[in-house]
Parts: C-alpha cells; sequence; structure tokens
C-alpha cells in the first residue's frame, strides 16, 4: 500500500510541477519548503506530549528569528496592527493544531487543515467581497469539497475522537486562511519583508512556551529532556519552509508558488502511512489528491 500511495504522490505532484512561468531554482525552493513544512508537522504529531511538541517548534522557531530582528530593518509602524493581530491568530492556530494532532492521525488531519484554507479564501472574498468565481475556480472548490468530504467521513471510523479531531482540523483551517490574509497585507505595509517575519515568529514563538511554563513550572523541563532536539529541529524546519516560500514568492508567480506549497499534504500524507504506520487505502489516496488538484485548479484558474 505504501508503494502504490508513493507512486500516486509522485504523479500528483509532478502534475503540480508543470509550469513553464515557473525557474528551476524557484521549483526546488518551493518543493523543498513544501517537504519542510510537512516534516516538521510530522515531529510535532509524533512527540506524544503535543504541548511539548508546539512548545519546541515554536522556541526553535523564535531562536531563528532572532538574527532578523536584530538586523534586518524594522518594519513600518503601520503594520505593527496587522502583525499583532497575526500573533494572536497564530497562537490560536497553534492550539488548534496542537488538538488536531492528539486527537487524529496526521495523513487525516493535515490534508483537512491544509485543504480547508484555500476553501475559506474563496467562499469568503465571493460572499463578503462579492468577487464572482471563474468556472475553474469553482471545479477547483468541488474538488476540495469533494476531498475534504471524504477524509471527514473517513475518520468517523479510524480515529479515537473523530468529531474533536475533524472539528479541530477545520478550524485549524481557518486560522491558517486567516493569518494568510492579514499577513499578506501586513507584509506590504512593512516595507521589510525579513524584518515582518522576524518579529512575527519571534513574538508568536514566545506565547506557547510561556504558556507551557506558567502550567507545568519545573515539571516541564523534566517534559522538554527527552526529545528537545528534535522538536527544536521541527522549528528549524518550521522558519526555514516559511522562509523558502518568501523567497519564492519574489521570484515566481505567486499563483503558482501557492499551488505548489500545497504538495505538502501529499509529503503529509505520505508520512503518516510511511513513519506512523497510518492505514491509507484507496479512497484516502483519491481523497487527498482530489484536495492537492482542487487547490491547484482554485489558484491557477
Amino acid at each position: 500500500m505504501a508503494a502504490d500511495v508513493l507512486v500516486l504522490a509522485t504523479q500528483s505532484v509532478a502534475a503540480l510541477s508543470v509550469s513553464p512561468r515557473i525557474p528551476a531554482l524557484v521549483l526546488a525552493a518551493t518543493l523543498v519548503a513544501a517537504c519542510g513544512h510537512a516534516a516538521w508537522n510530522a515531529i510535532a504529531h509524533w512527540v506524544p506530549d503535543k504541548l511539548v511538541s508546539i512548545t519546541l517548534v515554536n522556541a526553535g522557531g523564535s531562536l531563528c528569528a532572532i538574527p532578523l530582528v536584530v538586523w534586518a530593518a524594522g518594519p513600518d509602524p503601520r503594520s505593527w496592527v496587522y502583525l499583532g493581530t497575526s500573533v494572536v491568530l497564530h497562537i490560536a492556530y497553534n492550539l488548534l493544531l496542537m488538538a488536531s494532532y492528539r486527537l487524529g492521525d496526521l495523513s487525516q488531519t493535515y490534508p483537512l487543515a491544509r485543504g480547508t484554507s484555500p476553501l475559506v479564501v474563496t467562499v469568503v472574498a465571493a460572499l463578503l467581497f462579492r468577487e464572482t468565481p471563474r468556472s475553474g475556480q469553482i471545479a477547483g472548490v468541488l474538488l476540495i469539497s469533494l476531498g475534504l468530504a471524504c477524509l471527514v467521513f473517513w475518520g468517523r471510523r479510524k480515529t479515537a475522537s473523530p468529531r474533536g479531531a475533524v472539528a479541530a482540523a477545520l478550524v485549524t483551517g481557518v486560522m491558517i486562511a486567516s493569518y494568510t490574509t492579514v499577513d499578506g497585507i501586513g507584509v506590504r505595509e512593512s516595507g521589510s519583508v525579513l524584518g515582518y517575519i522576524g518579529w512575527l515568529m519571534l513574538l508568536e514563538g514566545l506565547a506557547v512556551p510561556l504558556y507551557a511554563l506558567a502550567r507545568r513550572r519545573r515539571a516541564f523541563w523534566r517534559d522538554l529532556r527527552p526529545v528537545w532536539p528534535v522538536g527544536l529541529l521541527g522549528g528549524v524546519l518550521s522558519f526555514a519552509a516559511y522562509g523558502l516560500i518568501l523567497w519564492a514568492q519574489t521570484r515566481g508567480a505567486l499563483a503558482d508558488i501557492a499551488a505548489l506549497r500545497e504538495s505538502s499534504i501529499i509529503v503529509g500524507a505520505l508520512i503518516g502511512t510511511v513513519v506512523f504506520g497510518e492505514r491509507f487505502g484507496a479512497a484516502r489516496v483519491a481523497a487527498t489528491c482530489a484536495v492537492v488538484a482542487g487547490i491547484a485548479t482554485l489558484y491557477l484558474a
């Protein structure tokens, strides 16, 4: 089964990667970033204590952000309202991600969270901003909806807390859509992409560790010891993946980069199957590929 999943995943990523507008180096950076994003999420899922795992990932990202805060130009004051809002949304995202990985499988919750985000953005744009979706966008929404519905149905029988896992993953997707929109505006107002990202990752990365330390006090250091190297590695991967995507977006078409980035959904599903031994099944393969294909159609329409 793992071999079948790998073949389907390779074909799907190859289909996403075909675009004459993307230079080879940008294509490689985007796919590496997608793998890095899936990898740090897998680390967060692997550590049994989810508060410890998210704390270490956040701490690792904050450590990487310090050089940017020190040496990069600071964000324009106009962008701080967006930066502050994004920090709050990221904290909520981290808490929901903890719940998702505590309640469900990586190969279910990760595609649900990542697939929900573009769907929410498209629907909100149509309802609030009266952006009439084109036929290609409608096709993409239908594909994503079909894939998500199949993943939800699969989760009803296979997870320890099916409704909780699905609900947490879906709301996590809403948080992803929210902070993506806020950051899209804030980073343009900042006048300093590196400064904005540095302050964002530093501030959001401090919140969860401070909460964990206040909650568990001395016991928290004991809980960290067995897994801290792997957890901090997850933070470095998170920082690197975000940085590569930002770099790629300055050198390639934004829609193409956005679509390619979501190939992380397949990588995450593969990790869940190969590393964690989660049963995938033909229906789940089809559902995951439908989500990825729908996102590609949505962005490239």
